[in-house]
């Protein structure tokens, strides 16, 4: 069981990642790649990833474990503002915290001193070796997630527009307790089924929610509770979403398929930019689709500096409540095929 006691000053801080985080994604989606779980969401990718892939998985997985723990140092938080400067803080890892971590992460395998050469000389702080691991997470991100990122943007987005609702009805306790089934807010205590037995006493340091594409089954923290605090949790997948209902005809059949996917796109609120991005079509044809949406009562649109913000009316949420169609598909680039569970 996970444990994240919070107080009056946590609650007060806790935030949204503005975006998915490239080094989370990678380490996380390195998981999925050597598990067979999740085939109707990963197969097709996993497919997809392993003919771009080359040497740069052996020093990966000398380092990540198929399960259990693997250095907090390969997720540092500077990587939320984007792969290079995550890569950059990798760089600057201390030759001790090298060492420490390292040692950690080969506990359950053997001796330090019996590791592979390569994780020996990383646990010893050489520069030559942590620029290895560097070049090989960043040959890594350019064969298996770059590819795919506007998905995993698109769903991360989709997530943080049901957060946010959460957060402007009911406060952090509601977005708290919106968070998926994996995780249970019983205040003060948020709690998460989890391999091993972890509390984590935020002590006013407030909580960062990271929402995560390749993040399954159960949530991520740091071993380290020294380090900012950040919980890594899975975003749902179309085929995890309810399909309504069934009373009556489907809404893919009543306003079109290509028109309900951007209406389940709506939902939660996006701005133009993150609605394409979400229901796989151009810019230009969100902004026509919304408008149709917009002219037939079912979306609002409104202003917000240099960007427009839809969000469904009630009458649309409603037709939404009563479709038998779930959220839109993501179509993999290039193929015409779908990323699905």
């Amino acid at each position: 069981m996970l444990r994240i006691h919070f107080n009056a000053d946590d609650l007060a801080r806790v935030r949204m990642a503005a975006r998915p985080d490239a080094l989370w994604e990678s380490i996380l989606s390195f998981h999925r790649l050597r598990d067979r779980r999740g085939a109707l969401v990963f197969g097709e990718w996993r497919s997809e990833a392993r003919t771009r892939l080359k040497s740069e998985t052996r020093l990966l997985s000398a380092l990540v474990p198929q399960r259990g723990y693997f250095p907090d140092f390969l997720t540092p938080p500077e990587a939320s503002d984007g792969l290079d400067a995550g890569l950059e803080a990798l760089r600057a890892t201390t030759p001790a915290r090298l060492h420490t971590e390292v040692a950690l992460a080969a506990a359950h395998r053997s001796p330090l001193r019996s590791l592979p050469g390569r994780l020996l000389s990383l646990a010893e702080g050489r520069a030559e070796s942590v620029a290895r691991l560097v070049e090989a997470l960043r040959a890594y991100y350019r064969a298996a997630i770059e590819p795919y990122w506007a998905h995993v943007q698109g769903r991360v987005e989709a997530d943080r527009a049901v957060r946010g609702r959460a957060l402007l009805d009911g406060g952090a306790g509601e977005l708290l307790a919106s968070l998926p089934p994996v995780l249970r807010w019983r205040a003060p205590v948020l709690e998460a089924d989890y391999p091993v037995e972890r509390e984590l006493h935020l002590n006013g340091r407030g909580l960062l929610l990271q929402p995560s594409f390749f993040c399954r089954g159960t949530p991520v923290v740091y071993r380290d509770t020294s380090l900012p605090p950040v919980l890594v949790y899975p975003v749902s997948h179309p085929s995890e979403q309810p399909a309504g209902d069934g009373g009556g005809v489907s809404l893919g059949r009543l306003v079109g398929h290509t028109r309900s996917a951007v209406l389940q796109a709506i939902r939660g609120g996006c701005t133009t930019s993150e609605l394409a991005r979400r229901a796989g079509v151009s810019l230009a044809s969100a902004s026509q689709h919304a408008a149709v949406l917009r002219e037939a009562g079912l979306v609002v649109t409104l202003r917000h500096g240099n960007a427009v913000l839809h969000s469904l009316t009630p009458l649309g949420a409603a037709l939404l409540r009563g479709g038998a169609t779930p959220e839109p598909e993501l179509a993999m680039p290039g193929t015409g095929r779908s990323l699905r569970r």
